[in-house]
């Protein structure tokens, strides 16, 4: 079981020389604004990469997904295209490109060099300016044309948001399968995308809450092995799993720290829940509430120094933030229902949140402080989501009215751009991945 890092994926990465063009150009004007409230998906042409097979066509036809993914970007039909491009070293035709309204354009080549190395390469132009924006070629074996796919569209992304991308990434999930009343649930991880699912347990325990580390591809996780939970660490380029402790009552895996030296958690004492960290080098334990009330479901922002959870220390579940070192909570939610599963965006900006009321759930989001709630999505039962690295989108799942389990979606902070990640079974308990390095 090895991961490979992005620094292993693209053994180089080069600059491609932008092609003289004829004349004075004029400056280059594609840019997408991602914090205006409402954005028009900038309509861009992606041909198929020339190869001589079809992997050009894949890379291209991933990239083409990613991007559109995103809400971002309106990948224009091939069926429209004017000019085939047989060239990429060859400034486009840009009068067919702007007749058909693209005002980005990206066109590539694969070539399979010695040993099996694949080269794949790209320009992305502004048609519109007949600038070339960006030109890159990266290095690679060719069971890895997915990952570079994924590198290529963070690329553009980047070069016209401001931002950086998130396709290269990986989500563990809990992935479930057979009868409701005798349900086998799997430790499984895949793409951002939903290709290349892989299983990281057998589905002898139960396993839930599975949580990325921010800084390495490691996961914690909860087993149920023996009917009481363990917390496990997985490193998940190895396979090496390491028990972190026993602890009877816990009823959510710990998160990790930013720095990921640290792990918060919930435990049960009794008929009360309260908030833990533990150093992971030291295996300490410090407690950081001390109620009468169930508080569980912790997040530690991004820096660090504060933590948001949920606790029904009020009557019904809430959400609240405290330091990092514990102190008097400070409660941030007060709309009508419940609040729970509270995730601090990796932007530090907003945390999202489910919200039970009136018989639905709706994932949502605030701001730290509790203004600003905004719901995203509702739905028959929606529930745990969690961010994508640049704090753009979530993941979450959902069960709908007489299916017969959860399934997995995305959705961006606007709220209508919402898709479903296939499976090969039933999905839940999402966590997404930090940028692959």
């Amino acid at each position: 079981m090895h991961t490979l890092t992005r620094r292993l994926i693209a053994f180089v990465t080069v600059a491609l020389a932008a092609l003289a063009i004829g004349g004075q150009p004029a400056r280059a004007l594609v840019e997408i604004d991602i914090n205006k409230g409402n954005i028009e998906p900038l309509p861009v042409a992606i041909t198929d990469f020339i190869s001589s097979d079809g992997i050009g066509a894949q890379i291209s036809g991933v990239i083409a997904a990613d991007l559109k993914s995103s809400g971002l970007f309106a990948p224009i039909g091939k069926a429209a295209f004017i000019e085939k491009v047989s060239n990429p070293d060859v400034a486009p035709r840009f009068a067919d490109w702007r007749v058909i309204n693209a005002q980005a354009l990206v066109i590539g080549r694969v070539v399979e060099e010695d040993g099996g190395r694949l080269r794949a390469e790209f320009r992305l132009w502004d048609t519109f300016a007949g600038e070339q924006m960006l030109g890159e070629q990266f290095f690679t074996n060719r069971e890895n044309w997915r990952r570079v796919a994924h590198i290529i569209a963070d690329t553009i992304y980047q070069r016209l948001t401001g931002e950086k991308g998130y396709f290269d990434t990986r989500v563990v999930f809990v992935s479930e399968s057979g009868p409701r009343d005798a349900r086998v649930k799997r430790l499984a991880i895949m793409d951002q995308d939903g290709a290349n699912v892989r299983f990281l347990t057998r589905g002898d325990n139960i396993v839930l809450t599975p949580r990325f580390s921010p800084t390495r591809q490691e996961i914690t996780y909860m087993d149920f092995a023996g009917g009481e939970p363990k917390v496990y660490l997985l490193q998940l380029e190895t396979g090496q799993r390491e028990l972190v402790g026993d602890f009877p009552g816990m009823t959510f895996s710990p998160r990790f720290s930013p720095d990921g030296q640290q792990v918060i958690m919930s435990l049960q004492q009794g008929g009360n829940a309260n908030i833990y960290s533990m150093d992971l080098r030291t295996r300490r334990t410090t407690r950081l509430t001390n109620s009468n009330a169930i508080d569980t479901s912790p997040s530690f922002s991004p820096d660090g120094s504060r933590v948001v959870f949920e606790s029904d220390r009020g009557g019904r579940q809430q959400l609240y933030v405290m330091n990092a070192s514990g102190g008097e909570p400070q409660r941030i939610s007060f709309g009508n229902g419940s609040y729970s599963t509270p995730v601090w965006s990796p932007r530090g900006d907003l945390i999202a949140f489910t919200k039970q009321s009136g018989g639905q759930f709706s994932i949502g989001v605030m701001r730290p402080d509790g203004s600003g709630e905004r719901i995203l999505t509702t739905g028959f039962h929606n529930e745990g989501p969690t961010w994508a690295p640049n704090g753009r989108v979530l993941m979450f799942f959902r069960q709908a009215a007489g299916s017969g389990g959860p399934q997995l979606y995305t959705i961006d902070l606007t709220g209508r751009n919402e898709r479903l990640i296939k499976t090969p079974e039933f999905g839940s308990d999402p966590a997404w991945s930090p940028l692959l390095e």
